[in-house]
């Protein structure tokens, strides 16, 4: 079946994200590459959010439009943080944080009422992942006050809540492309006539599933790096992305 040219530019986005995510984490912090390849992330990712809410409006996929809203919210704010002064917040903030904070009180709300059903998720989302999902959303909510209430975030902190929003949209991100339903790698592959030349293990669940599960392996060595080593104290993420060792 054609894809709509909507839907190629959303999956060539999220593509793009994906690379360009990978090549930020890579790549030396400070360099210009790096710099390059997160601004080319940021742009990519927004894009394939923003296209995500509009194809779940149009096909009626609220877990779709959730996702695709929590992602936009995170890579947007992980951005903010990083373009603003240390302690800098803005009135605006205030409103932002109803998304994480509405959308996980409907995604928990959801996973309750999928349990109490008996039956599977109709989005064929594991009940599992709907929780944790929500969890993940109201944490965010909740560092959002916090955020607010202190006056802001500074050093370690800020570049702490800018890492794991990034790394969390790039989860997001891998998990639809590699764990969707559509099986978007084989077909996008075979669709450009390279599929029947590639190993079957290649399209293995066990592959996709290490490759969607990285950035939250990655999440989780910078924050301890980040929170619970003195690399980083006292600096911005300014000093930190330019001398980061």
């Amino acid at each position: 079946m054609p894809y709509s040219p909507v839907l190629l530019v959303h999956i060539s986005a999220g593509t793009l994200g994906l690379l360009s995510g990978t090549a930020a984490i890579l790549f030396r912090k400070g360099s210009t590459r790096h710099a390059r390849a997160g601004s080319v992330f940021v742009v990519a990712m927004l894009i394939m959010a923003s296209l995500a809410v509009y194809l779940a409006i149009v096909r009626h996929q609220p877990s779709n439009f959730g996702g695709g809203l929590f992602t936009f919210y995170l890579i947007g704010t992980a951005w903010l943080t990083a373009r603003r002064r240390d302690g800098e917040t803005r009135r605006f903030d205030w409103v932002v944080l109803l998304i994480p904070l509405v959308l996980g009180v409907v995604t928990w709300m959801h996973g309750f009422a999928v349990v109490r059903s008996g039956v599977g998720s109709p989005d064929g989302v594991p009940v599992e992942m709907t929780f944790f999902l929500g969890s993940i959303m109201l944490l965010a909510a909740a560092g959002d006050v916090r955020t607010l209430v202190g006056g802001g975030v500074v050093g370690e902190k800020r570049i702490a809540r800018h890492l794991w929003r990034m790394c969390f949209g790039l989860f997001i991100a891998a998990g639809s492309f590699f764990l969707g339903p559509s099986n978007r790698p084989l077909r996008l592959l075979s669709a450009a006539g390279l599929g029947q030349h590639l190993s079957p293990a290649l399209f293995s669940t066990s592959v996709y599933l290490i490759l969607t599960i990285l950035p939250l392996i990655l999440l989780v060595y910078w924050l301890i790096r980040v929170r619970f080593t003195d690399i980083y104290k006292g600096k911005s993420i300014q000093a930190a992305t330019a001398n980061p060792e």
